[in-house]
């Protein structure tokens, strides 16, 4: 996936970056004033839970139910968060929602593309690391994640690590638009040995692009280029082929390349 022009600062701030978040990708909002915006993902929210989810799935649904659910999966968001966890958060103090119900919940929310899974990448290891299969869990758009939770730029500005859920999750719904032109998915790696990548681009040719996401800040960079480098040594590569690029993208700040290999870009500067 090329990167446009190295060394390059799209001139995007963090506040930037929080505003493109809560407003959304959705072709209504781009040129929208920001409130306006924002209450247009919290009106998709209930008009998901109050009307489609049922048209999806052809039963009734407790409206009030699936607004929690959603509000679990957005402080959940880019994480593998699993049912019993869901269903748990869903449940209220004299009724548990058993974890089937929770299950055809999110079986809506996918066929609404609502919610998008995002599936475990398993590439040929040398070492006998086991991988973990979990899928992450995505909205189509993380201004969905905040709609549900009705917050705004000021709270999630302030909640750094949420911030930096959502950030991946922005990442990510760019890189699939992005892999889509290319014939490719994208994916995520885990295992047993705590070694996480955020997301891998996979060609249906073979071709692969490991990738981390991190807000910025020279610790983050450097264990994020640590854990692709390691990634990369793990895989076989007499059995796959190498990867074509190690990258770290950032939320701001300047897209460079590293003496290691790895190219870091912000987020602004990211392209097919």
């Amino acid at each position: 996936m090329p990167i446009s022009g190295s060394p390059c600062s799209p001139g995007l701030t963090l506040s930037d970056i929080v505003e493109a978040i809560c407003r959304g990708g959705w072709p209504a909002t781009l040129r929208a004033r920001s409130d306006h915006a924002i209450r247009y993902v919290r009106n998709y929210v209930d008009e998901v839970r109050r009307t489609d989810i049922e048209r999806a799935s052809g039963v009734h649904h407790d409206p009030n139910r699936v607004l929690r659910l959603m509000q679990s999966l957005a402080r959940n968001v880019a994480t593998d968060v699993n049912v019993a966890t869901l269903a748990r958060d869903v449940s209220d103090a004299d009724r548990a929602v058993q974890d089937r119900t929770v299950a055809t919940y999110l079986d809506a929310l996918e066929r609404l593309f609502v919610v998008e899974n995002q599936p475990a990448f398993s590439p040929h290891l040398r070492s006998r690391s086991r991988l973990r299969k979990a899928p992450k869990r995505h909205f189509c758009d993380p201004s969905v994640a905040v709609a549900a939770l009705r917050t705004g730029p000021n709270r999630v500005m302030s909640d750094l690590s949420f911030l930096g859920l959502l950030f991946e999750s922005l990442v990510v719904r760019d890189l699939r638009i992005y892999a889509a032109t290319q014939d490719a998915d994208v994916r995520h790696y885990r295992d047993n040995t705590g070694l996480e990548v955020d997301a891998v681009v996979e060609t249906a040719a073979g071709q692969w692009i490991p990738v981390e996401v991190k807000l910025g800040g020279d610790a983050l960079v450097e264990a994020a280029a640590a854990s692709l480098l390691k990634l990369k040594d793990r895989v076989d590569v007499t059995r796959m082929v190498e990867p074509v690029k190690l990258l770290v993208v950032t939320a701001t700040g300047y897209g460079y390349e590293r003496t290691d290999g790895v190219t870091v870009v912000p987020i602004g500067a990211l392209g097919p």
